[in-house]
């Protein structure tokens, strides 16, 4: 009887959620109906995966933006739209002034003030990577704050942490975010000494009950470092082992990212500043000090996007989107993985079948057995219309990279993915320079000597069961 009235409490339950879905979610239709089948045909089982799955955050105040006007973002933004719509912005460089249109987009739909005094420094290997950043770390006077999706406890995140100790005690402010999915494995004391020595650690999105978290599929995948204020880190590297190349799973792990110095900055510290407050009661107020003055060493223009859940927009993806657009001669694209909704899928085919060169670059090997296959079934798409795909055969290739022409590129941590665009909150430059950008290129056509080329005809001939592990991935793309 009792469980009689559990099922049946369940089924209204599940009634509710199914109208709640259709009439106030404003889902698309696609996921509309796919959970509304979800609850149809498995009820009690479709409830449980809906409140770990399905929860619509852009509805959620996630984030405390009113401090914001304290620090003037909210001016600044307005008043460089404002230039733009009157064709009086003050552009540096007039080259720049050719993407004005997505760099209003950018500016609109999340802030992204531009700066214009940057100097970029481009890694492409983990220990130049990570020897930079420690010793950034270790010229540390007043401040050292770090966001990372996955931490490990083995040689370098234990160096890390050992050089971040030694900073917390001389007196510097060590704040350590890191997300708790990402971060599962890593043992609870594992901060211990840090925090013994004064540095302060948040979890983002942390299991209220132990191994029970319906916010899991949310996840915060940023990669930021932000030393005094002046020096910022962005780009595809965690913090572990494997991304040195000592993992023979993987062997050599190529990534890109960032170095920052400028203007740019600031907004990689408002960012963390918005993340931190949101996984900690320890709350960071926006001092000067946290923005100190910073002297123009560079001409690279640079904005910072952000995205995630709890906003309405896709601002990478449409950043991605008005970029690919852009394009009138090439689009060099660097992705571990490659799972685009129908909106950036074909965007770049028109792309190809408008006789732009686009070429896409993918690992040989999967970190995540659907995603890669998932991922190999997206490739048929590309294939098809003469786009041309890269195996990347030198290790593990986990570069997020997009290039337009050799004039503009993205390099960040979204991949070219549902999960990206939707699920995960995530953080990308956008860069208008075309020596950087050269660069980049560069890069690009010295991993394809690494690569070997995916030509439809071989694709064709793939095994059946090859087939069977694409469909089966592609329709759990959505969630992967």
């Amino acid at each position: 009887m009792i469980i009689t009235g559990i099922i049946s409490i369940f089924l209204i339950l599940n009634i509710v959620l199914a109208g709640f879905v259709v009439f106030l979610e404003r889902r698309d239709a696609g996921a509309t109906w796919a959970w509304l089948l979800v609850l149809l045909f498995i009820p009690v089982v479709g409830f449980v995966l809906y409140l770990i799955f399905g929860q619509n955050l852009s509805r959620k105040k996630i984030f405390d933006w009113k401090d914001q006007k304290k620090i003037g973002i909210i001016e600044i933004t307005e008043h460089q739209i404002h230039l733009i719509r009157s064709g009086d912005f003050p552009f540096h460089d007039n080259k720049t002034a050719r993407f004005k249109d997505l760099i209003y987009m950018l500016l609109v739909n999340d802030s992204a003030v531009l700066t214009q005094d940057n100097h970029v420094d481009i890694f492409t290997d983990g220990n130049e990577k990570f020897d930079a950043l420690m010793e950034d770390i270790r010229s540390a006077r007043d401040h050292v704050h770090l966001v990372y999706y996955i931490m490990r406890n083995d040689e370098l995140g234990n160096k890390l942490l050992s050089l971040l100790v030694s900073k917390a005690k001389e007196g510097v402010e060590v704040r350590v975010l890191y997300d708790a999915m990402g971060s599962r494995r890593l043992p609870r004391k594992f901060f211990r000494p840090l925090i013994e020595a004064g540095g302060k650690v948040s979890a983002f999105f942390p299991a209220v009950i132990p191994h029970l978290n319906l916010q899991v599929n949310y996840r915060n995948h940023r990669k930021l470092a932000i030393i005094d204020g002046q020096v910022g880190y962005i780009g595809g590297f965690n913090i572990g082992d494997e991304y040195l190349g000592l993992n023979q799973k993987f062997g050599y792990w190529r990534d890109t990212h960032l170095r920052i110095f400028g203007k740019a900055v600031f907004a990689m510290q408002t960012r963390f500043i918005l993340d931190w407050n949101q996984a900690s009661s320890n709350k960071i107020s926006y001092e000067d000090r946290l923005f100190p003055e910073i002297k123009s060493v560079g001409n690279t223009d640079v904005q910072i996007v952000s995205s995630g859940p709890d906003s309405e927009w896709e601002q990478i993806k449409y950043g991605y989107i008005k970029l690919i657009n852009s394009a009138k001669d090439y689009i060099y694209i660097q992705t571990p993985y490659f799972i685009p909704d129908a909106s950036v899928l074909d965007a770049l085919k028109i792309a190809v079948l408008s006789g732009v060169d686009v070429r896409l670059m993918i690992p040989s090997k999967p970190d995540h057995p659907f995603v890669y296959w998932a991922t190999y079934s997206n490739v048929g798409e590309l294939l098809k219309t003469g786009a041309k795909v890269y195996i990347y055969e030198n290790g593990f290739i986990h570069a997020k990279t997009l290039i337009a022409d050799g004039k503009i590129a993205t390099v960040g941590t979204a991949n070219i993915d549902v999960r990206s665009f939707r699920l995960n909150f995530e953080v990308n430059a956008f860069l208008y320079d075309e020596v950087l950008v050269a660069k980049l290129v560069h890069i690009f056509q010295k991993d394809a000597g690494l690569s070997r080329e995916l030509t439809y005809k071989e694709y064709l001939a793939r095994p059946l069961f090859v087939r069977f592990k694409e469909s089966v991935s592609r329709l759990l793309s959505p969630v992967l």
